[in-house]
């Protein structure tokens, strides 16, 4: 086989980006197009031997015990999808919406969080915000451009608000406490949640023809109110045991993922919900899920583990500490080369490439990882809105009335954009928002 190390380091990355790209066009899964790479330059630039090395360091990635959590939650999530819980759930919030300009807008959001905070999983999210809410707001005369915005971005908050399933990626690949990750992003999640309300509010305030004043339900009786309220005490439930379990110290967030699958399907039995075929093909989804993040995962950890051994990371270590002196800068590259791969790559593809060669660098800067994980998480939830391939988009259009385009979809999204944005800009230059609890 060629030589592969006579083109040195830079030659090399060169070669291997090169290569990674032209599979990618070919329409090759991310995984196998990994996988794929690792084994050539494995054997082109060190030979036989060092394979075995190569498979030492996917085994270890997939054996550490935080990773069970992983198909826990989205277990957790796709129970969600197919009970009635997250449709209670919406018609209990019409309590808070009351008759504010613009209140079904926020009561949706306030749903996007509980949901989020149930199972940590986006695109169900939308999907269910979809059928249920936009729907509810074109009804109402919201106009269409804030409606799909507000399902959008409210529907993406899951990948900041705990148990989130890029956060528990992110400290897999970055090696630190997923607990001090979901402690550290709650806030920032609220603060851009906040940011989208405020938004929504102010926007019916001055243009009150975008988000319309319900006119039913004026004079709700008790009794539905009550029959309403139901709706939120199954979730609430769920949220507390399983966040309240990790933030007391009570439980790990392995274990508290089993606590929340458990109590998810507990509440399918109360419900009266609870059958053989919702319990199958939420685990057939669950293994779909969880083969997909598994096999990226395996390919993205051969493909860094190579890398590493060509002498690859202290050659990114150096291009990017040499664009200047100040961390700072260097910093906001890294945002930068985030964002444009969240234009054309999966965030869980991107988690396991980029942060294990991004990690050592933050580091050696002397910023803090938990706070460059709640940076990465924000970063992501814009990349899941950004076109040419947003997935909240997809997501969205999937369920969305026929005369929805995805142009009209991504041109809605531009403002929910600038405030994550905005809400990334802060929390850099903020970082206490993120640290706050120390």
């Amino acid at each position: 086989m060629f030589d592969l190390s006579a083109l040195g380091i830079g030659g090399g990355s060169i070669a291997m980006f090169g290569m990674l790209l032209a599979l990618l066009v070919t329409g090759m899964p991310l995984a196998f197009v990994t996988i794929l790479v690792a084994l050539v330059f494995a054997l082109g630039w060190f030979g036989p031997m060092a394979v075995p090395i190569v498979t030492t360091r996917i085994y270890s990635f997939i054996t550490q015990y935080v990773f069970l959590s992983v198909p826990m939650f989205v277990l957790m999530a796709s129970v969600l999808d197919r009970s009635g819980i997250a449709k209670d759930l919406f018609d209990a919030m019409k309590l808070i919406a009351g008759r504010i300009r613009g209140g079904v807008g926020v009561q949706t959001l306030a749903v996007s969080v509980i949901l989020a905070a149930m199972s940590g999983i986006i695109g169900g999210e939308i999907v269910l915000l979809g059928l249920l809410a936009l729907p509810q707001m074109l009804r109402l005369g919201y106009d269409k451009h804030l409606a799909i915005g507000i399902v959008c971005a409210g529907g993406a908050l899951g990948t900041m608000i705990p148990p989130s399933i890029v956060l528990i990626i992110y400290g897999l690949s970055a090696n630190v406490s997923i607990g001090e990750l979901f402690t550290a992003s709650f806030l920032p999640g609220a603060m851009l949640a906040g940011l989208y309300a405020g938004y929504v509010l102010i926007l019916g305030y001055f243009k009150p023809h975008v988000a319309p004043v319900p006119t039913e339900d004026d004079k709700m009786p008790l009794a539905e109110k009550l029959k309403l309220l139901k709706g939120l005490i199954l979730p609430a439930i769920v949220v507390v045991f399983v966040l309240g379990s990790i933030y007391a110290g009570i439980a790990s967030v392995t274990e508290a993922s089993a606590i929340g699958v458990f109590g998810v399907v507990l509440s399918t039995i109360v419900r009266g919900e609870f059958t053989m075929k919702l319990m199958i093909d939420s685990a057939i989804q669950t293994l779909r899920t969880c083969g997909m993040i598994v096999w990226i995962g395996v390919g993205a950890t051969a493909l860094i583990g190579v890398y590493n051994l060509m002498g690859g990371i202290d050659f990114i270590k150096t291009l990017l500490t040499g664009i200047s002196d100040e961390p700072i800068v260097v910093l906001l590259v890294m945002m930068l080369i985030l964002a444009v791969l969240g234009m054309f790559l999966d965030w869980v593809g991107i988690a396991l490439l980029a942060i294990p060669i991004f990690a050592p660098i933050v580091s050696s800067l002397g910023y803090d990882l938990i706070w460059f994980g709640v940076l990465f998480s924000l970063n992501m939830q814009i990349s899941f809105l950004s076109p040419p391939f947003g997935p909240a988009a997809f997501y969205l259009k999937s369920v969305a009335p026929p005369d929805i385009s995805l142009g009209t979809i991504f041109r809605s999204l531009v403002p929910f954009i600038c405030l994550q944005v905005l809400a990334l800009a802060l929390v850099i230059a903020f970082p206490s928002i993120a640290l706050w609890y120390r």
